[in-house]
């Protein structure tokens, strides 16, 4: 194919996803390589016109498989490298790993200088968060160290320790790159919004309240809109921050605890997804009255609950579908069982004011019109959905549709300027879901953690391409460049071609 003819098509590609043109925008490296998590702007959309494989396997158009420790990062590709993050659970040792694209290869490693890992809650690992690259650097976070910057050959450029990550879940969010600036969120006692000199590591500004808080979104900043703003979705609502010193400029409140996944730009509307198990409409948790709790816990029949002794921290109160306590949520979720002495109680205020809140919280996709100053909550929502949303895979904006993954397998598909439902179909998948759908060629990949891969046609209609299942744990989002496929497994990461 010419050069001529590669770029008319690229053109119309980036035209029909941004609403925008080539004109607009230069062609960029970073535009045609998958610099960050879910690839440029956060999108999770391939911005090269190339085909790519309709079915990927672990027996089917495979180029390469490598191995790795494991780790759910996903892959952060530019030109002939691919950078992953692992963790050795044996020896207590996080990794960055540098892989040649064209073979596999393992080019060069490095340690991070973490003295304690982070505890984190199954199936998060220590090594979650995706490196973000410039082109001439890597930048890598983890949450039981800080950041750390490479050059492309592996040699530490620069470092900046962070207050360890301590939270029930770890750490989840990645860094981005936005022009000269590294942007990190973090978690925990400490939580705040960082933007650093991409050169020197100096810090440029720190927001130490982010409106939201807690927040496990990767921060989003699309040159297509606002080229002023970033985006992070946190606890019970998402805001805007101006990028040149971290104020707030607005913010949409009103949605579900938990601040998961990362926000997406598409036809001038940003679409949030807040998701939290149980506050779907359909489903409601359920929680027994502290009354129903004493008749069946309250042993000495005192009126009041004692922790560990006669009330269990792994209740199950709502089954989220993997049928044990590690999986769903359980009283240790909704009361603090932290008393070392464990002399600590349940009584009756307390155990009420839990039903109170839950019984506000809703899960709810909005779309939102990214337009004005402080609270837009009443004014900026141009659409809202509430019934089988994810609880973790991000938004994807494709085509002008909006598709979504959720546990169980199910995918949903809007038209996103009106909110109208195209269609809620199952892939055939079931089980839980981590990774974030990605699209590319007129093709979405959605991952379960199963280690399922199902291929689905964009369109209005459900058609399902192929599926295969790869017979380990699938966490990472796949990353899409020039014509192939990368999918990251438990301890593995495989290139797709052809």
């Amino acid at each position: 194919m010419s050069t001529f003819r590669l770029l008319s098509a690229a053109t119309i590609l980036f035209t029909i996803v941004t609403g925008t043109t080539w004109a607009d925008k230069k062609i960029t490296e970073s535009d045609l390589s998958w610099p960050q998590f879910r690839g440029p702007d956060g999108s999770g959309v391939v911005r090269d016109s190339k085909p790519l494989p309709s079915d990927v396997g672990p027996a089917k158009n495979v180029v390469w498989k490598a191995d790795l420790p494991a780790g759910a990062s996903s892959p952060c590709v530019w030109k002939d490298r691919i950078v992953v993050t692992g963790c050795d659970k044996e020896k207590q040792k996080l990794e960055t790993v540098c892989i040649n694209r064209q073979n596999g290869q393992i080019l060069w490693r490095q340690t991070a200088p973490a003295g304690k890992i982070e505890k984190v809650f199954k199936p998060n690992t220590p090594a979650t968060p995706t490196p973000a690259t410039d082109g001439e650097r890597v930048y890598v976070y983890f949450g039981s160290y800080g950041l750390l910057c490479y050059d492309r050959d592996g040699k530490e450029v620069w470092k900046k320790p962070l207050p360890i990550v301590e939270t029930i879940f770890g750490s989840g969010t990645s860094p981005i790159v936005a022009g000269d600036l590294v942007l990190l969120a973090t978690l925990g006692k400490e939580s705040a919004f960082y933007a650093f000199d991409r050169h020197t590591g100096e810090t440029v500004w720190k927001n130490d309240h982010p409106k939201f808080r807690i927040s496990y979104s990767v921060p989003v900043y699309c040159s297509q809109m606002n080229g002023t703003e970033l985006v992070l979705a946190g606890y019970r609502g998402v805001a805007a921050y101006d990028i040149k010193d971290g104020k707030e400029r607005w913010w949409v409140g009103g949605l579900a605890a938990g601040g998961v996944q990362t926000p997406v730009f598409g036809d001038g509307l940003l679409f949030v997804v807040s998701h939290f198990p149980g506050g779907d409409p359909g489903d409601r948790m359920k929680l027994p009255t502290f009354d129903e709790l004493l008749k069946k816990y309250d042993a000495n029949k005192d009126g009041k609950l004692t922790l560990y002794k006669e009330l269990p921290p792994k209740v199950i109160l709502y089954d989220r579908g993997g049928h044990d306590a590690d999986s769903s949520i359980t009283m240790d979720d909704m009361v603090p069982f932290g008393d070392e002495k464990k002399e600590a109680f349940l009584e009756r205020p307390q155990w009420e004011k839990v039903i109170a809140t839950m019984a506000k919280i809703e899960s709810a996709m909005i779309a939102i019109r990214p337009r004005g100053q402080g609270d837009l909550t009443q004014t900026a929502v141009a659409w809202k959905e509430q019934r089988a949303l994810p609880e973790v895979p991000s938004p994807l904006f494709y085509e002008g549709r909006i598709y979504l993954v959720k546990d169980g397998g199910i995918a949903s598909c809007f038209d996103a300027k009106s909110g109208k439902l195209h269609y809620r179909e199952r892939v055939g998948a079931g089980g839980f879901y981590y990774s974030s759908p990605v699209a590319g060629d007129g093709k979405i990949y959605a991952c379960s953690q199963q280690g399922v891969v199902s291929v689905l046609k964009s369109g209005d209609k459900f058609e399902l391409i192929s599926k295969n299942d790869f017979g380990e744990p699938i966490l990472a989002t796949p990353a899409l460049v020039d014509g192939h496929v990368y999918v990251r497994t438990e301890n593995h990461l495989y290139a797709f071609g052809g």
